[in-house]
């Protein structure tokens, strides 16, 4: 469409021309004449239409070229983006794979250390151990062990309180004997569940029992638990660690609600003789 805009413009241009030619030229113009000049603007419209197509071939070889080196840079930019993130995931990798392997174990280790440190200069060497974790199976030996131990202890106490022995009564025979009340702790709490607390009771012979709980159980779940391992409640009693207080509890009062939110220590002390 170019190329046909541009020769006819030219014929526009030359038309004048021969125009002027054949005003000038009537009085002695021949055949032979007007046939020279038909030629002559024929040459000289095909050298202009040879001119415009090479100029125009030049102008369109030279914007295709452009294109392709755009092409081609948008091509070797993109190219380089993907190597610059290729290369940045495997540095990432390489840096997780080097916290994971070498600085956690390290922190790991080091802040172990520490920890061991502090509790021999606190003399709490017992936080160390793992104790005795509650649950499944154990429960059954729990009971035949607390049947026993809660028999010694209790009777210990009761010496120190100078408490008068219980007397026997001999039942009618007609009567049956009521059989002695089990106490049932709610069941444990897997460790990935949420809202969970770990209640360690560290007893008087210096065991340490563990076990887990929901932060909404009835605080009196920990008096339930100290009864069930063999220590009643008329001769024991718990306290919190740190700061060292006797803990209290009352009906409708949750873990939550007496403080104990995150994994706690109690003691099961025994209760001081009122005079």
């Amino acid at each position: 469409m170019a190329l046909r805009g541009v020769v006819g413009v030219f014929l526009l241009a030359a038309l004048p021309l021969l125009c002027l030619e054949l005003r000038r030229g009537i009085p002695d113009l021949g055949i032979k004449d007007l046939i020279l000049l038909c030629g002559r603007i024929f040459l000289l419209l095909t050298l202009l239409t040879l001119i415009i197509s090479v100029t125009t071939s030049w102008v369109n070889s030279f914007k295709s070229s452009q294109v392709y080196l755009k092409e081609e840079e948008e091509k070797n930019e993109k190219r380089q983006k993907l190597v610059r993130k290729k290369q940045q995931e495997a540095q990432g990798e390489k840096a997780s794979r080097y916290i994971e392997n070498v600085l956690k174990p390290h922190q790991e280790m080091k802040l172990k250390k520490l920890e061991e440190r502090f509790y021999h200069m606190t003399g709490e060497t017992w936080k160390l151990s793992n104790g005795h974790k509650l649950g499944g199976g154990e429960d059954l030996v729990l009971e035949s062990e607390s049947q026993t131990f809660s028999e010694t202890s209790n009777r210990e106490a009761a010496k120190r309180w100078n408490l008068p022995k219980p007397v026997t009564k001999v039942s009618p025979p007609t009567e049956q004997p009521t059989q002695k009340e089990v106490l049932d702790l709610p069941e444990e709490p897997p460790e990935i569940a949420e809202e969970v607390v770990t209640v360690a009771l560290r007893c008087p012979s210096g065991r340490v029992l563990r076990r887990r709980f929901f932060k909404s159980c009835s605080s009196q779940v920990l008096f339930d638990w100290m009864v069930k391992i063999g220590y009643h409640t008329s001769l024991y009693s718990l306290s919190t660690s740190f700061p060292r207080r006797a803990l209290e509890v009352e009906r409708g009062w949750s873990l939550q609600d007496i403080g104990i939110t995150v994994d706690t220590v109690l003691n099961v002390e025994e209760k001081e003789q009122s005079s």
